[in-house]
């Protein structure tokens, strides 16, 4: 079976088409929604998503093809929100579990395979640093999911798509004031709302923290907040080694909009992972996304170990144990937050932790995990027919 994964309009779809007779086709039919981070495919459902759509068996559709390619416009270094969508439901495709590859943590593979994919970005005037990030991204996507890149390809588009039409009416000017976005989906459970809280205690302009699962319906009804702060603080949970596809939505609107041009943007990012280098796709990409704003970058956060580091980070004891080092690089990204300056993005990794404990203490909650759940730890090797 030849899988197509694919983001074009109906009308681009009717030129091409032709192409593919023949072909599985996953395109984008207004009913895709995106991840929320529940764990579900993992510990729930295993190999398959609790979200009940045409796209909740996408790790199996994977599996199943002999020949894979993924056409996707070339969005801030990566995938457009579509097609990163996608592949975040598609994370059934590999088990929870944790293994080291090139001495960075990964997860194990649930089928024995290692995938070829094609992929094909479509942009207008694409630079080399554009098509190197792209190149980048895609080989991180194809270690942690097993893949093997066959072809990466680059077509020029006459004109860059622009969706969206909002005109900046009732936007308030902007003010002394840092606006920091939860843009993880489980809200205040959230890992992220941790990190932003730890962090808003530390800022002396005023301040607000909002949650984007607030604001999924109307994405638009954010714009006020944004125009009226001159800081933007985005808290960005790492999916699929990058931002997950409605925080890829909200970046296009606010880029159409022209709401943050001039502004300070700061990122705050936390993974599973240990390594915090692996977030380095995700603070690129939102690097890439402020430039095309017009905006300016003010520095990044990437924290590894996030399920653990998040949990000690906002207390009396954050310095104490292993979240020192990211309690630390928060009184970093503060100072600058405070004074409207740039800082070198920051990574860290839990302190005097090693990655070895961590692995385990991951490994064997998965196992617990899925127990709790009624099922057995057989039961998280599922495979899906």
């Amino acid at each position: 079976m030849r899988l197509l994964i694919h983001d074009f309009d109906e009308i681009e779809w009717n030129k091409v088409s032709d192409k593919y007779k023949g072909w599985e086709i996953i395109s984008d039919d207004g009913s895709i929604k995106p991840c929320i981070g529940c764990f579900g495919c993992w510990i729930k459902t295993p190999g398959k998503c609790l979200i009940k759509d045409s796209y909740d068996k996408m790790g199996a559709l994977i599996h199943k093809a002999d020949e894979l390619l993924v056409i996707s416009r070339y969005t801030y270094g990566g995938f457009s929100p579509f097609i990163k969508n996608v592949f975040v439901r598609s994370i059934g495709w590999v088990l929870p579990f944790f293994e080291v590859i090139n001495n960075e943590m990964h997860h194990k593979s649930r089928y024995p395979e290692e995938k070829p994919i094609s992929f094909i970005f479509r942009g207008s005037n694409l630079t080399e640093e554009d098509k190197a990030m792209a190149q980048k991204y895609v080989k991180a996507v194809c270690l942690n999911f097993h893949g093997i890149i066959k072809d990466i390809s680059f077509q020029e588009l006459d004109d860059e798509l622009k969706s969206g039409s909002y005109d900046g009416t009732n936007l308030e000017a902007s003010s002394e004031k840092a606006l920091l976005i939860n843009c993880s989906l489980r809200a205040d459970n959230a890992n992220t709302k941790k990190i932003l809280t730890a962090l808003s205690d530390k800022l002396s302009p005023e301040k607000e923290i909002i949650n984007l699962s607030s604001y999924m319906s109307n994405m638009e009804s954010i714009l006020p907040k944004i125009k009226a702060s001159d800081r933007i603080i985005l808290g960005i949970p790492l999916y699929v080694d990058g931002i997950p596809s409605h925080v890829l939505r909200l970046m296009k609107m606010i880029e159409i909009s022209g709401s943050i041009k001039n502004k300070k943007i700061y990122i705050v990012t936390n993974m599973g992972f240990y390594e915090s280098s692996q977030e380095e796709n995700l603070l690129a990409m939102a690097r890439k996304w402020t430039e095309d704003c017009d905006a300016i970058y003010g520095g990044g956060l990437g924290i590894g170990a996030g399920e653990m580091v998040c949990k000690m980070i906002d207390g009396p004891a954050a310095e104490k144990g292993p979240s020192k080092n990211a309690a630390l690089a928060l009184n970093t990204l503060a100072q600058a937050i405070n004074g409207a300056e740039s800082i070198e993005d920051i990574y860290v990794n839990p302190y005097m932790f090693p990655r070895s404990l961590y692995m385990l203490a991951a490994n064997s909650g998965w196992t617990r995990g899925i127990k709790a759940n009624g099922l057995k730890k057989k039961d998280l090797y599922n495979q899906i027919n």
